[in-house]
Parts: structure tokens; sequence; C-alpha cells
């Protein structure tokens, strides 16, 4: 693809492991400038160091998103480095399956904040840049927002605020010129999910059941096709 994004400064938050990492490299084979916003220093420098290996170039913040403060640091540094944002993909996540029946008050909170909290975050921060560049946002979600899943309701709670928020957003921000999409992931192999079948008592039997009941190819979703997406987007 020619997506005309050369040195675009394009934030990708949890760009350093699973589906942000693939969003981040296939951001930088485009020629943008991924930021990679995540909690580990060490991480965000092992996928820089892939990037620039590719002759790409990148950049990392090392933020702890579940705090509010460092999600404006992120923004900060940011335009700092660059004096730009011309995107921000808002990906970073887990599903931490905190449930009804087995769930907290305080997980319930401490969920939204992991999952939904700091895209509305990063967003504030970065408007005022992203108004300047006509910069698009694009917000990963996931399936469990329309489909449920199962003891798993904060996570459940969190998608269908992005999805929300994604439409909140894209009529709020028309008057800018700014596109808002979001990306709604299904089954995807990466290693959370592999760190998740991992726990289950036949997991090898569940992955072959899992496959066998997705329609397209009987196959997982690959990081690197949500990646070509997510960089159309």
């Amino acid at each position: 693809m020619n997506l005309h994004l050369r040195e675009k400064v394009i934030i990708v938050s949890g760009g350093a492991k699973g589906i942000g990492e693939a969003i981040a490299r296939t951001l930088a084979v485009e020629e943008a400038i991924p930021v990679i916003v995540g909690r580990s220093a060490a991480d965000n420098q092992v996928v820089i160091e892939k990037i620039e290996a590719l002759g790409g170039m990148a950049y990392g913040v090392e933020a702890e998103l579940t705090d509010p403060a460092e999600c404006e640091k992120a923004i900060r540094l940011t335009v700092e480095r660059f004096g730009r944002i011309d995107g921000l993909v808002n990906n970073a996540g887990v599903n931490d399956g905190v449930g009804l029946e087995k769930g907290s008050y305080e997980a319930f909170m401490a969920s939204l904040h992991k999952n939904v909290v700091h895209y509305y975050l990063l967003a504030q921060h970065a408007l005022p840049y992203l108004i300047k560049t006509k910069g698009p946002i694009v917000n990963v979600s996931s399936k469990v927002a329309e489909t449920g899943q199962g003891n798993t309701s904060a996570y459940a709670a969190a998608n269908g605020a992005r999805n929300a928020l994604t439409r909140e957003w894209a009529v709020e921000l028309l008057k800018y010129g700014i596109r808002v999409n979001a990306l709604i992931v299904a089954e995807s192999w990466t290693p959370l999910y592999e760190k998740w079948i991992k726990t289950l008592p036949n997991p090898e039997e569940t992955l072959n059941e899992i496959n066998s009941r997705i329609p397209f190819e009987n196959r997982m979703t690959s990081p690197e096709e949500i990646a070509n997406m997510v960089t159309f987007l």
C-alpha cells in the first residue's frame, strides 16, 4: 500500500505487544513514525529496534495508561519530540475476567481504567494537535461488546463504551474533518490470547473447537491483518 503516511506521527497505545506491535510495524512500513506508548520502556525499545532494522523510524513513550497523568504525559512528550500528532490509535487493553458473579466494585472500576478511560484521555489531550492536522482516530475494540462472552462484564462494558465513544466522536469532530472509526476484533491469535488458552483444562482441543466455528477459513485473524486495516483507516 501507499497510503501517503510518510513522516506522519501516529500514536499507538499498547504498541509493544500483539496487535499494537503489528500496527506499529505496519505503519512504519508505510513510512509513518509510530509513537509506541506502553508501560515497559524495554518492551517499547524492542519494537523500535525491529522497526529501525527494517529502515523505519519509531519513538517510544513509557506510560502507565491507567494513571490519568501518564496519559497527558504521553501526549506531551510526543509533541515535545515532534511538534505534531497526525493520528491516534487507541489499542491498549486486556480481557481481565472481571465478571458479575466473581467481581467487585474495585475490580470493575480498575478494568475500566485499563480498557477505556485512557481511550478518552489520550484523545482529549491529543485533540488540539489532531485538529491542526485533521488527524484520524482509530479505536480498536472487541466483539465481546456485541456478543458477550461470560465472566467478563467489565471488559464487555469497556468495549461497549469504546464503540459508543467512536460514534460520538465521529459526530463531534465532523466539523474539523477528523475521521473516527472503530475496528472490532473477534478472535485473533496474540500472546494474550495464547496465554488465556493455556489456562484452560484442554487448551489444544478448545483452540481447535474455536477455530472450527470461525466461518472464514476456520482460523483466527492475524494481528498483521488487523494492522493492515487500522493503517488503511
